[in-house]
């Protein structure tokens, strides 16, 4: 893990095989991390597969686009950036991550994967703000119910948008955030036989 650019950080000649992953400010890393909410180029991403105008995270969808543009990908919509969920959500300051179904501690990878790992505050729709707040610090996330519809949620997030300050209420501490995701990253690649044979060439080119 290194947020420094190759000027600036010693050399990792001679230590190529012994890293199985990468976590820096390199599009190529196994996980991307871009600095700062100024190389977000987009204000709300949404990825979705299950389509279905039924589920009330379509018909709030519908709403909150009329007052706030968001970008959807999936199956019936844009392609992902690079074929990455993460490195296509890391453009975005905030991601909706809505559940097709609402039900107790049914929150599934949308928060975990999509929005977090990507750097990107989530917008939550599920079970209430008390049980999210079991896994996440309050202010690590938006929910929907805190508003009184999609108009007063879509102003918030222009407002914050706008405000770098008041954006970064809702990320959590840097480092704390960040080995958090090089955990998950460790966890989600448990079963990779890999390693990076040409560390200091690829980080100081």
């Amino acid at each position: 893990m290194n947020f420094e650019s190759p000027s600036h950080s010693g050399s990792l000649i001679g230590l190529d095989g012994l890293f199985n992953l990468t976590m820096s400010y390199r599009r190529g890393s196994d996980v991307f991390l871009p600095y700062g909410a100024r190389h977000k180029r987009g204000i709300v991403a949404w990825i979705v597969s299950n389509w279905n105008e039924q589920h009330e995270r379509v018909r709030f969808y519908r709403n909150l686009r009329q007052y706030v543009c968001v970008h959807v990908f999936g199956r019936d919509a844009r392609d992902l950036i690079h074929d990455s969920v993460v490195r296509t959500v890391s453009w975005y300051k905030f991601y909706l991550a809505f559940e097709n179904s609402l039900h107790t501690d049914y929150i599934k990878e949308k928060l975990w994967r999509n929005a977090l790992l990507s750097r990107a505050v989530p917008v939550v729709l599920g079970p209430p703000r008390e049980n999210y707040e079991l896994f996440l610090p309050a202010d690590a996330f938006i929910h929907v119910k805190d508003f009184s519809g999609p108009r007063a949620l879509a102003a918030y997030l222009k407002h914050l948008d706008r405000n770098h300050s008041l954006y970064y209420v809702h990320v959590t501490s840097f480092w704390a955030e960040h080995y958090c995701m090089a955990c998950r990253a460790v966890q989600a690649s448990r079963h990779q036989n890999k390693s990076m044979s040409d560390i200091a060439l690829w980080f100081e080119s």
